[in-house]
């Protein structure tokens, strides 16, 4: 792994990387871990506002350490407090080429809506978004229902900027047909269960991709990773890099959810 963050990360981070401190760099606490499960709960509490909300999404694609392609979305999410997983609804605003095209996530199926056409069709969640970024790594999804967690052990790992964190080493195996991932493996800071470090399997059990998690403040009431980087496993100079910004609350329609709503839907 320090190969990878030596020959990989460096290059690319070096473009307004970010030092992990402040609100973002809680003390670890060393008291006895609680369970997985309960982990999971405590992450997606990190990854996850508590109520409808808005924000932006930027991917920048990279290729041994230069930017080739990017692509700006805003996301809708909102819980459906019925079933504990979340609707969303992506959309594009750059580059100018893709403008208005949609992605809607809705119960279990996952559309396409490309306002030329006024078409929708149906996508795989691990289609790939731009670069390593597939569409289910923009949507906000309820961990803790999708995944039964064990701990497989407390482990030291070096993050993003590469500083030694001691982490809980959690295994996610899918509960359901609606996981997006079969298996996920999260190594989590002990005490502030903040996500440093993870690994994204396909239903075949290839690693797909490697993710670190970083620049960590304060959106909607929690401490959250505003950068994603995303790895290649199989070619390590393949990276992009995914930012959120600009979250806010927001009253989102149920009518947003609706797949025939999309090509009367009028968002900014």
């Amino acid at each position: 792994m320090k190969q990878i963050l030596c020959a990989v990360l460096v290059p690319v981070l070096v473009l307004a990387l970010g030092v992990m401190a402040g609100p973002g760099a809680q003390a670890a606490d060393r008291t006895a871990p609680i369970s997985a499960a309960e982990m999971v709960a405590a992450l997606d509490k990190i990854r996850n506002p508590g109520q409808p909300f808005r924000l932006t999404t930027t991917l920048v694609d990279y290729d041994n350490g230069q930017p080739r392609d990017r692509s700006v979305l805003v996301v809708f999410a909102k819980e459906d407090k019925t079933t504990g997983q979340f609707d969303n609804l992506v959309r594009y605003v750059e580059p100018p080429r893709d403008e208005g095209k949609m992605v809607l996530f809705y119960g279990t199926k996952l559309w396409f809506y490309d306002p030329a056409s006024k078409a929708s069709v149906r996508i795989s969640p691990q289609q790939r978004l731009l670069g390593q970024a597939s569409n289910g790594d923009v949507l906000t999804v309820n961990l803790a229902r999708d995944y039964t967690a064990r701990l497989v052990g407390e482990e030291t790992l070096q993050d993003a900027n590469r500083k030694d964190r001691d982490c809980w080493h959690l295994d996610l195996t899918a509960a359901n047909d609606e996981a997006i991932y079969s298996r996920i493996e999260y190594w989590l800071e002990v005490g502030s269960y903040n996500p440093v470090k993870g690994k994204f399997y396909s239903d075949s059990g290839r690693v797909l991709k490697i993710a670190y998690y970083r620049k960590f403040e304060e959106q909607l009431g929690a401490i959250r990773p505003l950068e994603t980087v995303i790895i290649d496993a199989v070619d390590a100079r393949q990276v992009t890099i995914s930012t959120s910004s600009d979250f806010r609350p927001q009253d989102i329609p149920d009518a947003w959810f609706q797949r025939d709503y999309l090509p009367r839907l009028k968002v900014q």
